[in-house]
């Protein structure tokens, strides 16, 4: 997955400390996400349990970023399952824009 690497990529370049523990994270998260998206039966129950991932601190608040987990959610799921190609991974990356850009305007 793309947003992955591009994550790692900068990651192994960010020199603030309190940035690299953000993207370490968010990496972590997102690589949890794919677990859970591979192994989920069906769509529910990766929605389900991808929403106790840690999106907020103590999982408190994730209803309130529903709307924009979701996409990203059944991209993740989809892309687990075998959708390939730039459409795929274009689809990620808007989603994971929306939630990162939704968590930054909740803090």
């Amino acid at each position: 997955m793309r947003l992955a690497h591009e994550l790692a990529h900068r990651l192994s370049s960010e020199q603030s400390p309190v940035r690299a523990q953000l993207l370490r994270e968010d990496l972590s998260r997102l690589r949890r996400l794919c677990e859970v998206a591979a192994s989920a039966r069906d769509r529910k129950a990766c929605a389900a349990a991808a929403a106790r991932l840690g999106w907020t601190p103590g999982d408190a608040r994730e209803h309130e970023l529903a709307h924009v987990l979701r996409p990203l959610v059944d991209a993740v799921y989809d892309y687990e399952h075998g959708e390939e190609g730039e459409a795929i991974e274009a689809r990620i990356h808007r989603a994971w824009e929306a939630l990162v850009s939704r968590q930054a305007g909740a803090a």
